[in-house]
């Protein structure tokens, strides 16, 4: 074991590029807008934020041998994320996100490119299980291939460390069901716990009864965002709802991976699970107030300010 515990983060590494309309959008035609680029990718994103929190953040992802893929691990580097385990991969694309928002900041359409995370194969993290051994506490986002995931939770079994998932999307989101009773903590949007409890989510008390269901499924904390609706949650012991801080929106990209960085911070630090959720929700609003995908200023004092502002 190593002598300071660490977070083990499996996913994707992604360059986002986001575009905000000025006006109502004209399919099929040039939009006027403001176009943007920042580095991203769920499991990058948590890492990043985990890190800006103090928590020793190892990332098992992928990139290119491109610029793309230099200005990741750059910033990774300089953010205090450990890149060791960060494959390299030669003649492929560093993974690719893009979105569009319209006039009023909602998500117009999006599309991403991540068929490079293909590479982080069972038997690369098997060569690296040792890592599995010194972490706390494991976390994924779906963007790994199925068989992948198959062998993460064969590793964190092994080594008796508990895991954590980021659904990612509504269409990857299935890759977990099969491993729901194995999760210490999941955290879908509304979308995504559709996807997983087949439970149709429209007001809060649906967000409610999804939580609990994943808990009857074998999650041990379940955690339903629903943007400015606030969150609902649920464990064995305790169910319940928080409400988001009222926040002004400049870019709602983010905002799920810093909320469960904080979630995970919280928990690591000993934290109650609804103490641990309102760092959380903090997190969640403060990413949404910058432009860059991560929050750079992210910290403690940072996040305890936002939940007494």
């Amino acid at each position: 074991m190593s002598e300071t515990p660490s977070v083990l983060v499996i996913g994707a590494s992604a360059i986002d590029t986001k575009g905000v309309a000025s006006n109502t959008i004209e399919p099929g035609v040039m939009n006027p807008g403001r176009v943007r680029v920042h580095r991203g990718g769920v499991g990058r994103n948590i890492a990043e934020n985990l890190s800006r929190l103090g928590i020793h953040a190892r990332l098992i992802s992928a990139v290119g041998d491109d610029i793309s893929g230099e200005s990741i691990l750059s910033y990774a580097e300089e953010a205090g994320i450990d890149i060791e385990h960060v494959l390299v991969a030669e003649d492929t694309n560093t993974g690719a996100y893009i979105a569009v928002y319209d006039e009023f900041g909602r998500i117009y359409v999006a599309m991403y490119h991540m068929s490079i995370m293909n590479l982080i194969t069972p038997r690369y993290l098997y060569d690296r299980r040792r890592l599995f051994s010194e972490a706390s506490l494991v976390v994924i986002d779906a963007n790994l291939p199925s068989r992948t995931i198959d062998m993460v939770f064969k590793l964190a079994k092994q080594y008796d460390v508990p895991v954590c998932a980021d659904p990612t999307s509504n269409a990857l989101a299935p890759k977990l069901k099969p491993r729901l009773s194995e999760l210490y903590m999941v955290t879908p949007d509304m979308g995504e716990a559709e996807v997983l409890t087949g439970i149709k989510i429209v007001e809060r008390m649906d967000a409610m009864e999804a939580a609990k269901k994943l808990i009857t499924l074998g999650v041990d904390i379940a955690i339903v965002t629903q943007s400015e609706k606030g969150v609902c949650y649920a464990t064995q012991e305790v169910a319940g709802h928080m409400p988001a801080i009222d926040t002004e929106v400049t870019d709602l990209t983010g905002a799920g991976d810093a909320m469960t960085a904080a979630v995970v911070y919280g928990l690591q630090e000993g934290f109650d699970v609804d103490e641990a959720i309102k760092l959380g929700i903090s997190a969640g609003s403060l990413a949404i107030q910058c432009r860059e995908t991560v929050c750079p200023d992210l910290n403690l004092e940072l996040l305890y300010d936002n939940l007494r502002a």
